[in-house]
């Protein structure tokens, strides 16, 4: 669980810091960099305050409820502390969802506003949908809908934030004209490869919610063993599948298949298999992967076509990636999986997918009007966006005074001093 907990961390950063900040502009990347790094020290800390006991204080009870006392366990009083690698590990997916968001208003928000939107959100989305589907609760107690490692608590609930908040805020100066293109596709390679890798950790680490492993670590059956086994190779051919189909369907539309839709394709597939992982066999794995790659592929271009300045296509690739998993499994379901349920190709019926899209459902909906009710607040007090002037010189140099990529000979790095001095040098300065 160790393992599993800092490989999920390193999905955020420098997992997702990297994939994120090769996409943007390079006047923007560390902001963008730094809006990840910034969610980690928040909602880490909030989520030990109170985010433990909303989501967790009740067990697993299956109370149907929509979320747990908040002061219960404030603070975690009351918790052993050999509990606290479990916590470790749940906190970090509190992080890695709230950071999901920030690629969907990239180059135009204030860090202020971020810090204030992040406990806030947290604790009125994350922390309640993380109950309902891991807790006991609403949809995993109540309704009994399959969601493994977090495709309705995290990337549907992630997606639709990013869905709600891009429409609040705005499009960016100069788009769609502008297409505001990755600067550094390397470094979103390389966050790609590093989110694959911690995805283990994600998705088989989340074995512990449906093992006898938190009650008696040492009573490690050989159902654990198969369980562990099934979720490594789902996760793994399932984003193998969804890279090869983006870039199919990237190829008959576009005529290219490009490094960005082999990273996305990638992404699309850990998303739609996180809550299908362990409820499938291999041939369902690939189909989810198959599906959701070609589908999030073509859903993120519709952005253009509805005007939602979505920069990093957050909602074409989690929100969608994470509503096509959830569905997939009420076909592809199996009774030798975790949840011992039969979708529909396996004999199961209809029940399962009745389930799969009533969870999805309710997720999107409170995370809707969660998310409004924050972003809308935040807008009419301290506002979200920079300046217009901010945005277009590059908000790097106006958030944080500095430059990711020291481009002026005898300035110093990325100081504070040295961004500035360099923002000042005359043309005929900068020839000498």
């Amino acid at each position: 669980m160790i393992v599993a907990t800092l490989l999920v961390l390193m999905m955020t950063t420098p997992g997702l810091a990297l994939f994120y900040g090769g996409m943007t502009r390079s006047k923007s990347v560390l902001n963008m960099m730094m809006m990840s790094y910034i969610t980690m020290g928040i909602v880490g800390i909030v989520y030990v305050l109170w985010g433990w006991s909303m989501s967790f204080s009740d067990g697993f009870s299956g109370d149907g409820k929509l979320f747990a006392d908040p002061f219960k366990l404030f603070g975690l009083k009351d918790v052993d502390p050999s509990g606290y690698i479990f916590v470790m590990f749940q906190l970090t997916f509190a992080v890695i969802t709230a950071a999901l968001i920030s690629g969907a208003i990239a180059d135009r928000v204030k860090l202020s506003s971020w810090v204030v939107f992040l406990p806030l959100w947290v604790t009125l989305s994350y922390f309640p949908l993380a109950h309902m589907v891991f807790g006991g609760g609403l949809i995993g107690g109540k309704i009994g809908a399959q969601d493994y490692a977090g495709g309705t608590a995290v990337h549907i609930n992630a997606g639709v934030a990013g869905l709600v908040l891009a429409l609040i805020i705005g499009k960016r100066v100069g788009w769609p004209k502008d297409p505001a293109r990755p600067h550094n596709l390397t470094l979103t390679m390389l966050g790609a490869g590093l989110l694959w890798v911690g995805w283990y950790g994600f998705n088989v680490g989340s074995i512990v919610l449906s093992s006898d492993s938190l009650s008696d670590p040492t009573a490690l059956s050989a159902q654990f063993y198969a369980e562990t086994g099934r979720t490594f190779a789902n996760t793994t051919l399932a984003t193998m599948a969804a890279m090869l189909a983006w870039l199919l369907v990237e190829r008959f539309l576009h005529g290219k298949a490009t490094s960005l839709g082999a990273a996305s394709g990638i992404v699309a597939g850990l998303v739609a298999i996180t809550p299908a992982c362990g409820a499938v066999d291999i041939t369902g794995a690939i189909a989810i992967g198959a599906v959701a790659g070609a589908v999030c592929a073509w859903a993120v271009g519709l952005k253009f076509k509805f005007g939602l300045d979505d920069s990093l296509d957050v909602v074409g690739v989690h929100l969608v990636g994470g509503i096509v998993g959830t569905l997939l499994i009420g076909l592809f379901s199996t009774s030798d999986g975790a949840a011992g349920i039969d979708g529909l190709f396996y004999g199961g019926g209809f029940g399962s997918l009745g389930d799969q899209a009533l969870g999805a459902l309710i997720a999107i909906v409170w995370s809707g009007v969660a998310t409004a009710i924050i972003g809308y607040a935040i807008k009419f007090t301290i506002g979200w966006r920079v300046s217009e002037e901010d945005e277009v010189n590059g908000i790097d140099l106006a958030e944080h005074g500095e430059s990711a990529y020291d481009l002026h000979t005898g300035v110093g790095g990325g100081s504070s001093t040295g961004v500035l001095a360099a923002s000042t040098v005359s043309p005929e300065g900068a020839k000498a």
